[in-house]
């Protein structure tokens, strides 16, 4: 009787301490399948087992739901209930009490997963930031050093780093020799590095 009052919060039985227990004899009966017994536990136990639910969830249409998987579960688990082992009302109760608070717990793993997918994809986005912001430093650096070379020096690795052409094709379209577009290209990057700041 007291786990009755402790899960339900109020008193367990309105007239006094029951001869019969009347919710588990009519456990019993659904265990072999009697529908009209499920119908009259329902008008019996229901508004008594929404309220604990509402209590635990305080969301109306969530403590529906669980009501509802509640009389579920007592429909099929019926014959799971044991007479001599408590009454059947505290059996009911218990159920939905503990059907509560896993929707509870399941709510708040939901909750915890999203807050962590959501500060994986801040992270993601700050660092995808912060690589756009240094790609976007370093080429400025890179070009204000291009622009303190010589002009024969920048022309040729403008060619080969921005344009894509090869040391043969940018002395075709220099019409300069082979070998002097290597020469302006090893002076240039070896400029390039020290107006940077790099070691070579």
């Amino acid at each position: 009787m007291l786990a009755d009052m402790a899960i339900d919060d109020t008193e367990l039985l309105d007239d006094g301490i029951e001869a019969v227990d009347q919710v588990g004899a009519l456990l019993l009966r659904i265990a072999d399948g009697d529908r009209s017994a499920f119908a009259e536990l329902y008008d019996l136990l229901a508004p008594r087992v929404f309220g604990l639910i509402l209590r635990v969830l305080v969301d109306r249409a969530q403590s529906e739901e669980v009501l509802q998987e509640v009389f579920l579960e007592v429909w099929q688990s019926a014959a799971r209930f044991t007479p001599n082992k408590g009454h059947g009302r505290t059996w009911v109760l218990t159920m939905a009490h503990h059907r509560a608070i896993d929707r509870v717990r399941s709510a708040q793993a939901r909750t915890n997963r999203d807050i962590r997918s959501g500060m994986r994809e801040l992270a993601t986005g700050q660092a995808s930031v912060a690589e756009q912001v240094e790609l976007k430093l370093e080429s400025e650096r890179v070009q204000t050093a291009l622009a303190r070379l010589p002009e024969v020096q920048r022309e040729a690795i403008t060619l080969a780093y921005y344009g894509g052409y090869s040391q043969s094709e940018i002395a075709a379209q220099l019409g300069a020799p082979l070998g002097t577009v290597k020469t302006r290209m090893r002076d240039g990057l070896s400029r390039l590095r020290s107006e940077m700041g790099l070691t070579s």
